[in-house]
């Protein structure tokens, strides 16, 4: 009894302190990667808040962004976000610090290894793959739009504590070229799912740069909240909606 009413209380805390989300429109912890994938026949489509301390150079301001994200097969995930841009052109006054723009980026997830009795599941991805600006690039250093650019592969374990309880374990390795995003080297982080609420996530991780707590909640099967707290003091959050093209 005390040890379930020390979760509810977490959540609550947590629920009121934070407000974040899938940052970037994908399956993963808060800000960083993991091997977890939706359900195949999945489409979420969401938005977030993001203050400005977790967003690139580039957004110097706290920004919403949006996304529609598809699991079309059991082992591939896609995503496509538009992040919003405020306009700072001091020529054109009566715009400036308004959402004149947005940036889209493209984010693909593939699954190469299903998680076993012994073994982690595994999955490469890369968000912002590709920009047109700058000559057309892969791996930008600036001079492109890819603002949220990384390479990445990741592992998860889960481990049942009891029938419905679970304590997941995750490991990544991020790599990108961005002096303004640079978020490369390991990042990990541990999640926890109560048995007494089994669609109740709570997570801590490190995104190799700063620290991140939170938690996710999926409502009616279908409303998905997310919420996080960077560096114990930078909120983040957002909401998406998950349609099932097939019995889940």
């Amino acid at each position: 009894m005390i040890k379930k009413l020390l979760f509810i209380c977490l959540f609550l805390f947590s629920s009121l302190l934070l407000s974040a989300q899938l940052t970037l429109g994908t399956s993963g912890l808060l800000n960083s990667p993991s091997a977890d994938m939706q359900p195949d026949k999945t489409v979420m489509i969401g938005g977030n808040f993001l203050n400005d301390h977790i967003t690139p150079g580039g957004f110097p301001y706290d920004t919403y962004n949006y996304f529609l994200n598809i699991t079309f097969l059991p082992f591939l995930e896609v995503a496509y976000t538009c992040t919003l841009f405020k306009a700072t052109d001091t020529f054109v006054p009566e715009k400036k610090g308004r959402f004149v723009n947005q940036d889209r980026s493209f984010s693909v997830r593939l699954r190469l290894l299903r998680e076993r009795k012994y073994l982690p599941a595994i999955v490469v991805g890369s968000n912002d793959l590709y920009t047109q600006s700058g000559g057309g690039k892969i791996l930008s250093e600036g001079s492109g739009n890819q603002y949220f650019s990384r390479f990445y592969a990741s592992a998860s374990k889960y481990v049942s504590v009891s029938k419905l309880e679970k304590v997941g374990l995750h490991v990544s390795y991020m790599y990108n070229r961005r002096t303004s995003n640079h978020l490369n080297g390991f990042a990990g982080g541990i999640s926890y799912r109560p048995s007494f609420a089994p669609d109740l996530n709570l997570i801590a991780q490190y995104d190799s740069r700063s620290f991140c707590v939170g938690a996710n909640y999926l409502l009616l099967r279908h409303l998905f909240m997310q919420v996080l707290l960077q560096d114990g003091k930078y909120f983040s959050g957002g909401l998406a909606y998950k349609i099932y093209l097939k019995g889940k």
